[in-house]
C-alpha cells in the first residue's frame, strides 16, 4: 500500500452529503467502475473544485490552464488530447461545469461543496488510475477503494461481483461488502448501523478466515477481520454512542489482492 494511501483523508468522520452531491458522485463512479476508459470523468471535477485554483480564478479557470492541469492525469489514463477529452466530457456530463466571465467553474449545483467534490474525485482517481485492466479490474477497484478509505465506492465496486457469484463465493463477497458498509457507517458516526453490519459480515467470513478466493485473484483480509472484530467488541461495551473515538483509535484496516 502506498504512503499516499496510508494518509487517506477519509479515515475520519465524514459529513452527510446532500442528495444532489451524492448523485453526482454515484453517476461518475458507476461509469468509472463499468469502463476503465471512463475514469477520465473524475479528472475534471478534481481540477474545477480545487480550492487554490478557485481562489486564483474567481471568474473561472481559463480553458488553457484547465487543460494543462488535466494533461498529466489524462496521460496516466492513456489519453493524450486534453482538448478533445474536455469537449467530449462537456457533451456527456453537462452538470460538471459552466462558463464564467473568464473561464470554467463548477456548476452552481455544487454549492459550497466544491472543495470536497475535488478531494473525493481526486482520491477516487488516485485509487483507480494504477489498476490492472481486463477481468481483474472490478475486483481490483474494490480492494483499492477500500484501502483508500472510500467505503461507499468500494461497496459499489463489489456489488456487481456479488450479484453474479454463486455458492460460497457469494456469501464471502457479501461478507466483504458488509464489512465495507460498516466502515461507511463509522464515517457517518452510526454505531447501531456499523455493529449490525460488522457482526453479520464477520460471520460470513469466519469459515474462510478472511481469505476470499475468486476467479480474479484472492482478497486477503485477515488483518482487517481482526481489527473489525476488535472494534465490534469495543462497540458492544460502549455506553455513549455519540463518541466513537475508541473505534477510530485502532489501526485502519486494509485488504491485499494476490
Amino acid at each position: 500500500m502506498s504512503d499516499d494511501c496510508n494518509r487517506t483523508p477519509f479515515w475520519q468522520r465524514q459529513p452527510q452529503l446532500p442528495l444532489e452531491i451524492q448523485r453526482f458522485f454515484q453517476a461518475r463512479m458507476e461509469a468509472a467502475l463499468g469502463d476503465p476508459e471512463a475514469r477520465q470523468v473524475l479528472v475534471w471535477p478534481t481540477i474545477l473544485g480545487a480550492p487554490a485554483l478557485r481562489k486564483a480564478h474567481v471568474e473561472g479557470i481559463p480553458e488553457a490552464e484547465l487543460l494543462a492541469h488535466a494533461a498529466r492525469m489524462l496521460s496516466a489514463l492513456g489519453h493524450h488530447d486534453p482538448a478533445a477529452a474536455w469537449q467530449a466530457h462537456l457533451a456527456a456530463w453537462p452538470d460538471t461545469a459552466e462558463a464564467g466571465p473568464a473561464g470554467w467553474r463548477p456548476t452552481v449545483a455544487w454549492g459550497a461543496w466544491g472543495p470536497l467534490v475535488s478531494l473525493r474525485c481526486g482520491w477516487q482517481l488516485a485509487a483507480l488510475t494504477p489498476l490492472p485492466l481486463g477481468a481483474r479490474y472490478p475486483l481490483a477497484c474494490g480492494v483499492s477503494l477500500f484501502n483508500h478509505g472510500l467505503y461507499h465506492e468500494c461497496h459499489d465496486a463489489l456489488e456487481p461481483l456479488w450479484e453474479a457469484a454463486e455458492g460460497d463465493l457469494k456469501g464471502q463477497l457479501q461478507g466483504l461488502i458488509l464489512l465495507t458498509g460498516g466502515y461507511h457507517h463509522l464515517q457517518q458516526n452510526n454505531l447501531r448501523g456499523l455493529m449490525a453490519l460488522w457482526e453479520e459480515g464477520l460471520g460470513r467470513l469466519e469459515a474462510c478466515g478472511g481469505r476470499v478466493a475468486t476467479p480474479w485473484g484472492e482478497v486477503r483480509a485477515e488483518v482487517a477481520l481482526d481489527l473489525t472484530a476488535r472494534r465490534l467488541d469495543h462497540g458492544k461495551r460502549m455506553t455513549d454512542d455519540s463518541d466513537l473515538s475508541a473505534l477510530w483509535a485502532l489501526d485502519r484496516p486494509t485488504w491485499e489482492l494476490a
